[in-house]
């Protein structure tokens, strides 16, 4: 199982500065992938600006949005996004991508909560033809020369989930949720894969949160980020982070157990020795 890091785009309070000098060391450490946590309304910096500024500074770390929340996007104006990030990269990014859970990331104007899955749906089409360099609707948002079809990855619970995920995608990604509860999801993935007679298995990514400095500052800042779902949520998440080299270690073992592909740990703090020493803890 490969081991990735997520960039502390979302962490409460994140110095904006910190991203590539993270993104830099993160390679350096030897960690597989590069990730973001997607959020509008929320005061962090944007994945697809994360991912970009993290793209400049590296050459060969894989890089994925962990999630990004596609309905909120209008869909040429995201393909363009994500083709010029992986322009940037050379081919490394991923687009990992949900329908949302908080109404409030909902900023742009026609671009509600209402109807979201089906407007991904629509969505989808959409960016695979741009990547292919086809004008929509008599418009051209042309993208970049050598431009690929990005592979994309799906998060969610719902039964759309999984079947978007069997026939537009490469694989899933699990919540950030205990490896016991994410086996359920991957084993519906899998048996979603299979149902839409796909080859092979998907690729099944699991996500966990981690720290290793002030545990409890990065258990708060967790709670803070999941508050808007109430605090029933915010809780379980919260106490859920892996503190520690004995934790982290616990939930590499635990995921691999149930099949996971990769397994990205996702910061609570922008402390950049973070990343050492999850590298030193589990690489």
């Amino acid at each position: 199982m490969k081991i990735g890091i997520g960039l502390p785009n979302q962490v409460r309070n994140v110095r904006p500065t910190v991203i590539p000098e993270w993104a830099a060391q993160a390679e350096r450490a030897g960690f597989s992938t590069l990730g973001t946590v997607g959020r509008i309304a929320y005061p962090g910096v944007m994945d697809t600006v994360a991912l970009a500024a993290a793209a400049g500074v590296t050459s060969v770390i894989k890089l994925i949005t962990n999630i990004l929340i596609a309905p909120v996007w209008p869909p040429a104006l995201l393909a363009k996004e994500i083709a010029g990030i992986d322009g940037i990269s050379g081919g490394r990014l991923t687009l990992g991508i949900g329908t949302g859970g908080h109404r409030d990331d909902f900023v742009t104007e026609g671009l509600g909560p209402q109807g979201r899955g089906k407007r991904l749906d629509h969505s989808l089409a959409i960016y695979r033809a741009i990547w292919k360099g086809e004008p929509i609707g008599g418009t051209n948002p042309a993208v970049p020369t050598g431009t690929r079809e990005v592979p994309i990855l799906f998060g969610g619970f719902s039964n759309p989930a999984f079947e978007r995920m069997a026939r537009w995608g490469q694989g899933y990604i699990g919540a950030s949720m205990p490896a016991a509860t994410v086996a359920d999801a991957f084993a519906k993935a899998r048996a979603a894969w299979a149902g839409a007679g796909r080859e092979g298995s998907p690729r099944l990514v699991a996500i966990a949160y981690y720290a290793f400095g002030d545990i409890d500052a990065g258990r708060a800042n967790v709670h803070h980020y999941y508050s808007a779902h109430g605090d029933e949520l915010a809780d379980a998440t919260a106490s859920g982070v892996n503190g520690g080299p004995d934790a982290v270690r616990s939930a590499v073992q635990q995921f691999a157990a149930i099949g996971a592909d990769e397994l990205i740990f996702n910061p609570t703090l922008d402390n950049p020795e973070e990343i050492l020493r999850l590298a030193d803890a589990v690489l």
